[in-house]
């Protein structure tokens, strides 16, 4: 994907901006009126013109005022989404943000598998607006297949078409519009927002149908979370130019549907009933496109989203790659193939796109409430002298959310199950393994180094302990010369004290550079005990048993050590001296006393890290030289069992 890298205002930024970002709010228009009308069944002027006002207001309201005029201004160094809010709360040490966040991660994760199944299969099926015949299900399938498959070699080269084919794609949109409204002008009556409450207060079906008008919006929540990748004045402008053509293009499909001569045609939708005939397949193709854009747009909104979630401790360590020269631009193996798989099962599931609008926009809509709760917080924490403002709008908004949630609950048994039960499942998971790490960092993380310095001394001078190797290399969380991981010192001393010629401490740092390799060594016992600080680019492979033997050579060269085994039988004989390293695993203690609620924490855990990479891929170590170590830690009450001795008779003992 295409990236920005400066925040400033220019025309490549706008073009980029227009390709990533306003992808999925501007393939919209595909199904929001075919949604709203029900394929064309419900036609009415009362109905229509509510509809329009309302889809127009929603876009103004929360689109244009929450997102874009609020929310770009609440960044956290740059970077928006609902993660940067919770980062900038976490700051202020309010606890409970953490469920709000949770719940926003979970409903986004949902959307990742609904987006490009609904957006690619109401663009495929104007196909049968020329040939009903032909089967779309196969199309799709491999669209979204083929795009899944490309992911892993970055999307650089096609992503610089992304631009230039949603910019035609808006022009597209906006001359659909403009050609009906001309024939029907009496939709302009839609921008008075009495039409809006005239469709709740008094349309048969009115409240229930703002489900389907809020489908207008989804993707409002790119606006904030492409913040880092393209800067608010790009978004701001670019928005201004989207939003007019989108209000356009829905302007001439509600002239169409109060045509006097409509009728909706079977196989043939809103949208592509207003394209003239003998443009449809260029229709097709370029709607296809937009939406094809619009899911990869998303995909690599989840990618974003998940690497935030894996540098906030909120997921496991993950396989990450990053197939261009920009650190922005990453690929998630594991949660790509996890997508694709959600898409499929979507498809299998509902088939149609008019049966997945269903699924749609409750996901969504749940996020937007929770952004909004975040969003307002942090406005009133950080202007305390309009704390009162702030609060009257974000209820404003939240009240204009909590009726199109409401709204939306009613698809519950049509199809939003599919919805509830996806971002239940993730939330669930979410919110376990969070507990868990709570429970992980109760205990004691790190030791001054210096009291473990006697601890070293005093195994390596015991000439009753064997030496484990000539170099014991442990790779370590503490960034600092002066501390110890508690698990790496219960490794060292807890079973059989672990010796050896060179101790190190490596400590593994990745850079926000994607090449080059930086290291540095502190002396904790001159020639017994080295901590190592290894920079790496974010690009550079991760060879650490290479690089170890490269620092050992170099420090060898300067003299600092002897290039000798410990093992006397095969000091001269070997060219090179052994490295082992030892990667620790921790494992609750079973002499925990935990909870049923705490058990189910620890399972969830254990879920979690499975996905993720195992402690020797994650330091890219060879795993001939490595040993996993399993370090019991207690992260509740001691199980306090009694134990009763019945008697004791050491006569036998006595007679001998």
């Amino acid at each position: 994907m295409a990236h920005v890298s400066t925040q400033k205002i220019s025309l490549a930024g706008l073009l980029i901006t227009t390709g990533i970002v306003f992808g999925d709010i501007g393939t919209s228009p595909l199904y929001v009126f075919q949604a709203i009308t029900g394929g064309g069944k419900h036609i009415s002027e009362p109905f229509i013109l509510g509809a329009l006002s309302s889809v127009i207001w929603t876009l103004i309201l929360l689109a244009t005022i929450k997102y874009i005029f609020f929310a770009l201004n609440a960044d956290n160094n740059g970077e928006g989404g609902i993660f940067a809010l919770f980062a900038l709360l976490k700051k202020r040490r309010l606890k409970w943000i953490i469920i709000p966040a949770l719940i926003g991660c979970a409903t986004l994760m949902a959307d990742g598998f609904i987006t490009p199944a609904i957006s690619i299969s109401s663009a495929v099926e104007g196909i049968n607006a020329i040939n009903p015949d032909v089967p779309v299900i196969p199309i799709v399938v491999t669209i979204i297949v083929l795009l899944f498959m490309i992911q892993q070699f970055g999307t650089a080269a096609i992503g610089k078409m992304f631009g230039p084919v949603m910019m035609l794609w808006f022009l597209f949109l906006g001359y659909l519009g403009a050609i009906h409204i001309l024939d029907n002008p009496v939709v302009l009556q839609a921008f008075n927002p009495y039409w809006a409450y005239n469709l709740v207060a008094n349309v048969d079906g009115g409240f229930a149908v703002l489900g389907s008008v809020f489908l207008c919006t989804t993707g409002a929540e790119a606006l904030y979370s492409d913040l880092g990748h393209c800067g608010k004045g790009n978004i701001r402008l670019s928005w201004a130019f989207v939003s007019t053509l989108l209000v356009i293009n829905y302007l001439g499909q509600s002239a169409l549907c109060l045509a006097p001569d409509f009728q909706a045609v079977e196989n043939q939708t809103i949208f592509y009933s207003m394209v003239p005939k003998h443009i449809l397949p260029l229709a097709i193709v370029l709607a296809t496109a937009a939406t094809i854009i619009a899911s990869q747009a998303l995909i690599t909104g989840v990618f974003t989203l998940m690497n935030e979630a894996i540098k906030l401790k909120l997921w496991t360590n993950l396989k990450v790659k990053y197939p261009s020269e920009h650190q922005g631009q990453i690929y998630i193996p594991f949660i790509n193939w996890f997508l694709m798989a959600g898409c499929l099962l979507v498809i299998a599931i509902f088939k149609e796109s008019s049966a997945m609008e269903h699924t749609y926009g409750l996901a969504i809509t749940i996020d937007m409430v929770m952004t909004s709760i975040l969003l307002g917080v942090l406005l009133m924490l950080k202007y305390p002298k309009a704390k009162g403002f702030y609060a009257l709008i974000f209820i404003v908004f939240l009240a204009i959310e909590g009726v199109f949630l409401l709204s939306n609950l009613g698809k519950v048994v049509s199809g939003g199950w599919f919805t509830l039960i996806l971002a239940s499942s993730f939330f669930a998971i979410l919110y376990l393994y969070f507990k868990a790490k709570q429970l992980r960092t109760s205990i004691t993380e790190y030791l001054p180094m210096n009291s473990v310095i006697p601890m070293l001394n005093a195994v390596r001078d015991d000439k009753d302990i064997d030496f484990e190797a000539t170099n014991l290399v442990f790779p370590t969380r503490s960034n600092s010369v002066n501390k110890l991981d508690l698990t790496v010192y219960h490794s060292l001393f807890y079973k059989k004290p672990r010796k050896a010629g060179t101790i190190w401490f490596l400590h593994l740092d990745i850079l926000n550079e994607p090449w080059g390799v930086h290291y540095s060594v502190h002396q904790i016992i001159d020639k017994r005990c080295y901590y190592v600080t290894l920079q790496m680019g974010f690009k550079e492979e991760h060879r650490i048993e290479y690089m170890m033997r490269k620092i050992h050579c170099n420090m060898v060269e300067k003299g600092e050590l002897t290039n000798e085994s410990v093992f006397e039988c095969i000091k001269d004989r070997v060219g090179k001296v052994d490295f082992k390293f030892i990667v620790l695993n921790s494992r609750v203690s079973t002499d925990n006393a935990l909870t049923a609620f705490q058990i189910l924490c620890v399972k969830a855990y254990r879920f979690v890290k499975s996905t993720g990479l195992k402690p020797a891929e994650d330091f890219g170590l060879d795993k001939t030289n490595v040993e996993v170590d399993y370090i019991p830690i207690s992260v509740t009450a001691q199980v306090n069992q009694e134990l009763t001795e019945d008697y004791e008779d050491y006569s036998a003992t006595k007679k001998r």
